[in-house]
């Protein structure tokens, strides 16, 4: 099996377990952010819902409310999965001894491969507009990611918060431009179709660090709005 597609088999294990994954007693809180994964990759997240969970493993109506107060709150689970599993797959990619661009470069390359891989995990933390006020362990979740990011991107910013600021959304924007393109497309299931995606990020990625010094309002002119 080739790197990628050893990857995405991966991803697409740890994400849940399919149909045919059969709930275990003791462990239902796992089996229900496992289901809600199989069932947003049916019907989206809009799709979801806690009921249907519950019929598909087959326990009692009540039975997740031991574990979750409602349906948002089985969702920023699943999240918080989702920011836990982008992570091992971001960072450590990045977390060679390589200059910051090269660590950035491959951040937005695996950011395509993980999208790619796990479209309902990404679409829970790109569309089901979970309030993180109330649910904070998401924030949590995200907060170590967000520091291996912006620790590379300051390596490189030598004007300051403002350009550092600049860079990061320029990149973010690239990337996730690019993972939605490619699921879009309807090609994410093929390897070849992830990994050019992949690599134009990484690419793009590059030409933005190097013209970073373009990102900036002009002096003395407005910006868009």
């Amino acid at each position: 099996m080739s790197e990628p597609a050893a990857r995405t088999h991966t991803l697409k294990a740890m994400a849940g377990p399919g149909k045919g994954g059969r709930y275990h007693h003791g462990h239902l809180r796992a089996a229900l952010i496992d289901t809600a994964v199989e069932l947003i990759g049916e019907r989206g997240v809009r799709g979801f819902s806690l009921t249907e969970a519950t019929r598909r493993l087959g326990v009692a109506v009540s039975a997740p409310y031991a574990h979750f107060a409602d349906r948002d709150d089985l969702l920023a689970a699943v999240a918080v999965r989702a920011y836990e599993l982008l992570y091992t797959e971001l960072v450590p990619e990045s977390g060679q001894v390589q200059p910051p661009a090269d660590r950035l470069a491959a951040m937005a390359r695996a950011y395509v491969r993980f999208a790619a891989a796990n479209r309902p995990l990404f679409e829970v933390l790109h569309e089901a507009g979970l309030d993180k006020a109330r649910h904070p362990e998401i924030e949590a979740a995200e907060r170590p990611l967000t520091d291996a990011f912006l620790t590379c991107v300051r390596a490189l910013s030598d004007g300051g918060d403002a350009a550092a600021q600049d860079l990061a959304t320029a990149i973010e924007a690239t990337a996730h431009g690019h993972a939605m393109l490619l699921l879009d497309d309807g090609s994410r299931q093929q390897i070849e179709a992830v990994e050019l995606a992949a690599e134009r990020t990484a690419r793009a990625t590059m030409a933005l660090v190097a013209s970073r010094h373009l990102l900036g309002r002009p002096a003395g002119r407005p910006g868009l709005a």
